[in-house]
């Protein structure tokens, strides 16, 4: 074997050996859904878990436990990693959807039906692999599209993995491993969060951090179950006490997420309050704030971060100033009865890329839709956060650079300002490095999107327009999960692919999927551009 070929071969190890890591958490976490299964006497959902659980545990020790890695890893191995691991998690996330929907007889699956109720079970759907491969992609990724038109019929125990699968998606699966597997080199570990999340240590080693970013994910998230539990039972007290703990918990991890799957079948329209949408506007919010934010909040005490930190301040003015704007179009529109409390509630869900959903977006002006898409859509919430979308930082810097390159044509030719961005001072060379990788990852962002609304144009349903494909696309690409009804289990399967790549891209921030095509189709040798 030439020195090429060895090379390749330990890449090849690096790789898979942490794939496997993955796949044994991930394998370990279908025990908990497989729980809850039991408690609703759901058995045949039971079975469908432990089984998945273990082929994936079972693939993951063979990778992890019986590959020995001695090459030294480079940026890219760890962006390799990241698109591959996070794509491996989706395929094998998707086993229980395929074998529960197979092992489950149609009688015991049309009892998950709520009474009176005239539709089939959409477990039924699951057996396409294509959409339980949509619908797991969905959940890790945090974007909350469905195939599951019908969400309370697949059952309480399938229920619960959907919003699981966001909630351990919304950290991160390689943090989460990183958190729990001993990492023996401290440069895997570096390169490897560094990949999939903000890169900003919080403490002396990576470990350390990311077990710091998980005890803040599940204190946050907990303090939001206890919100929505008590919230739900003075707004609804005639609701059931076990649906709205059941409820509760699902939201808490789907909104700190910033997922947006759903326990109900309208999504939160479902519950036909106003009070309760009001309600569910904080989770959302604190899902789009960074976990560094709150970091420095709980475990440093700087409190005057809650106004002091430049994305945690725009992302309160823009939930505030967008959500009265988009009111007010949809008012002039004339389309929506109750146009603030839909351009608020909507507005807010879009921005933090949550996907909540009280209206049907279907039937709004161009307009609004235009304004959802980039000012809040696209736009996103904080960097270090579960959110998806462009960051609001970047958009930030966008227009700090702006306004810095208008000024320096009033300046004298021999001065050199210093640009003061996010409690940062940067030399001119550093504010255009910055400026240069945000307008390239931009620049990409938008460019998957106008790709992808072309695609959806040419294969969506006839009833649905170019403002809608471009809502879709959008949506998908920003992780959003909000939907005009285009994503449905009879929607074309090159447009189910588009919108898979799409979610898989922007959850990793497009770059580390387009270093493994490039990898897969060019190879890693140099090439002259």
């Amino acid at each position: 074997m030439n020195l090429v070929q060895n090379a390749k071969y330990s890449t090849f190890k690096m790789i898979f050996r942490q794939i496997g890591g993955l796949l044994i958490i991930l394998g370990y976490t279908m025990v908990v859904p497989s729980i809850v299964s039991l408690i609703y006497s759901e058995y045949y959902s039971a079975i469908g878990f432990l089984f998945s659980g273990l082929i994936c545990y079972l693939m993951g020790f063979l990778l992890y436990n019986r590959i020995r890695i001695t090459s030294e890893p480079l940026n890219r191995h760890a962006l390799i990693i990241a698109a591959m691991g996070w794509l491996s998690i989706a395929i094998m996330g998707a086993l229980p959807f395929i074998i529960i929907a197979y092992i489950t007889p149609t009688d015991v699956a049309q009892h998950f039906i709520p009474a009176f109720a005239d539709y089939q079970s959409s477990i039924l759907y699951f057996k396409n692999p294509l959409h339980a491969l949509f619908e797991s992609i969905s959940g890790f990724t945090t974007t909350g599209l469905t195939m599951a038109i019908h969400e309370p019929s697949i059952g309480k125990g399938l229920l619960f993995y959907r919003s699981f699968s966001q909630w351990i998606g919304g950290a991160g699966f390689i943090v989460l491993a990183l958190a729990v597997l001993n990492q023996s080199n401290g440069k895997v570990a570096f390169l490897l969060y560094g990949a999939e999340s903000s890169g900003e240590r919080l403490r002396p080693t990576i470990m350390e951090t990311a077990r710091s970013i998980w005890k803040i994910y599940l204190g946050v998230t907990l303090f939001s179950f206890i919100y929505l539990v008590i919230g739900t039972y003075l707004i609804l007290p005639a609701y059931n006490l076990s649906e709205v703990i059941f409820d509760s918990i699902n939201h808490a991890m789907t909104g700190q997420s910033t997922g947006g799957f759903s326990t109900l079948d309208d999504s939160i329209a479902g519950y036909n309050s106003e009070a309760m949408e009001i309600l569910y506007l904080l989770p959302m919010i604190l899902g789009a704030l960074s976990l560094p934010f709150y970091f420095r909040v709980f475990y440093d005490k700087e409190f005057n971060q809650f106004w002091k930190n430049l994305q945690t301040r725009s992302i309160l003015l823009s939930c505030v100033f967008g959500g009265i704007i988009l009111s007010f179009m949809l008012m002039k529109s004339g389309m929506i009865s109750e146009p603030f409390r839909v351009g608020v509630f909507q507005f807010v869900s879009a921005l933090t890329t949550t996907g909540w959903q009280t209206s049907d977006v279907h039937i709004w002006d161009a307009a609004s839709v235009a304004f959802i898409v980039m000012g809040a859509m696209i736009v996103g919430g904080a960097a270090g956060a579960t959110v998806g979308g462009i960051k609001i930082i970047r958009v930030l810097l966008i227009f700090k650079g702006l306004f810095w390159h208008i000024n320096r044509f009033f300046s004298s030719e021999n001065t050199i300002k210093v640009v003061k961005f996010n409690d940062k001072r940067l030399l001119p060379d550093e504010m255009n490095k910055e400026l240069a990788a945000t307008a390239t990852f931009s620049f990409i962002y938008l460019l998957f999107v106008v790709i992808s609304t072309f695609i959806t144009f040419y294969f969506m349903g006839p009833q649905y327009s170019i403002t809608d494909a471009l809502f879709e696309s959008a949506s998908a690409q920003g992780t959003v999960g909000l939907s005009c009804g285009i994503t449905n289990p009879e929607m074309a399967p090159v447009l189910e692919i588009t919108y898979i790549i799409q979610m898989w891209a922007g959850r990793l921030e497009i770059i580390p999927v387009l270093i493994l095509f490039r990898t897969v189709f060019l190879g890693t040798k140099p090439k002259v551009v």
